[in-house]
């Protein structure tokens, strides 16, 4: 079996196609697989670390308001378009599936036009310009969230779930939190803004640091590297005198880390939702509303309805707003509990078992 898979732009569209990838490697190690993306984008650097065959393509986005930069868009797309049937015809895949991003517009096209089965993937509730417009060429979307489907042609729609979380459910427990000078044995919330990390988080953690020192719960703090040095200056601090809490720039084994913690709390980008609702876990959501068509709150709404979450507005956020919905739950072992299995019953953990079904169905047919 021969998969071409194409996305890029986030780690949103990355990291589920990577985890699919890393799933058919164990379970048929025969399959061969090519990933198209952008030599700019984020996928230049990732993929290439799992050793999957990488090729880029050039395009841009549309510019939401005239501009010559339009014109450039156009050009680039057609030329995708050629560059990809020659990239498609030399690996001659059985199938292509796109996670999302502009160059996945370029590749899924134009494997409808050289009759190739396809499948577009959309992570969140409210899908990007690209799968929309996609979602007419290709055979199949799989969607994460039920809400999803009243964007898409109902005959095309199957809720396949995010592939990461099935690789996170794989993930064993372990003592890890004492590599951030954490005891594994302790109640553990875990912070983050994003690989990037995100400002009002970061503000929001530094006001709540007094008040998290004399918890009895430890913090895990991810800050982004964008970040770290100026936090580390604000509290003016040690990490050795941080004794319930750590401060890292970034945590590089998140999925371990999220397995052995309680409490998450983070922006509500569709990646985590699913590795932290395949766990059971409860979760703060903090939406950012910096995203297209205000997508995050929208995921993190499901949730909130579903019972999984509580939600902190971006605009609301403080750090003792912080602290008290963090102590809300933590503190609250039924509450705790209650949220852990609302989040189980929101989490798909067959997602890659899904996809693959739904892949066989296409070639075979």
């Amino acid at each position: 079996m021969k998969i071409l898979i194409t996305g890029g732009g986030t780690g949103g569209h990355i990291y589920p196609a990577v985890a699919f990838v890393n799933y058919l490697k164990a379970i048929d190690p025969t399959t061969e697989f090519m990933y198209v993306g952008t030599e700019k984008g984020l996928e230049s650097k990732i993929v290439p670390t799992y050793q999957i065959p990488f090729k880029t393509i050039e395009i841009q986005g549309f510019r939401r308001s005239l501009s010559p930069q339009n014109i450039k868009t156009i050009y680039l797309f057609l030329a995708s378009i050629r560059k990809a049937k020659k990239i498609l015809r030399d690996f001659r895949p059985d199938i292509v599936i796109g996670t999302g991003g502009y160059v996945s517009g370029s590749i899924v096209f134009a494997a409808k036009q050289l009759k190739i089965p396809t499948i577009i993937h959309e992570q969140n509730s409210v899908p990007g310009v690209t799968n929309k417009f996609l979602s007419k060429f290709a055979d199949k979307v799989a969607i994460c969230f039920p809400d999803a489907a009243d964007y898409f042609p109902s005959n095309k729609v199957v809720l396949t779930g995010n592939p990461r979380a099935q690789e996170v459910l794989n993930t064993k427990k372990s003592k890890i939190l004492a590599d951030y000078s954490l005891e594994p044995s302790k109640k553990t919330v875990v912070i983050f803004g994003g690989s990037r990390g995100a400002l009002k988080i970061n503000q929001a953690f530094i006001e709540a640091l007094p008040y998290f020192e004399n918890k009895n719960y430890q913090v895990l703090y991810a800050s982004g590297e964008i970040y770290y040095g100026e936090l580390q200056e604000k509290v003016k601090l040690s990490q050795n005198k941080l004794t319930n809490i750590s401060i890292q720039a970034y945590i590089d084994k998140m999925a371990e880390v999220m397995v052995n913690a309680d409490l998450i709390v983070g922006r509500a980008g569709a990646t985590s939702i699913a590795e932290f609702t395949a766990l059971g876990l409860p979760a703060v959501l903090i939406p950012s509303p910096y995203v297209t068509n205000d997508h995050q709150t929208k995921n993190a709404q499901s949730l909130v309805n579903a019972g999984a979450v509580k939600m902190i507005p971006d605009s609301e956020l403080t750090g003792a707003k912080l602290v008290q919905v963090i102590d809300s739950i933590i503190l609250d072992d039924k509450t705790c509990q209650n949220m852990a299995e609302a989040s189980k019953k929101e989490g798909i953990p067959d997602a890659c078992d899904r996809l693959y079904e739904l892949v066989q169905q296409l070639i075979e047919r």
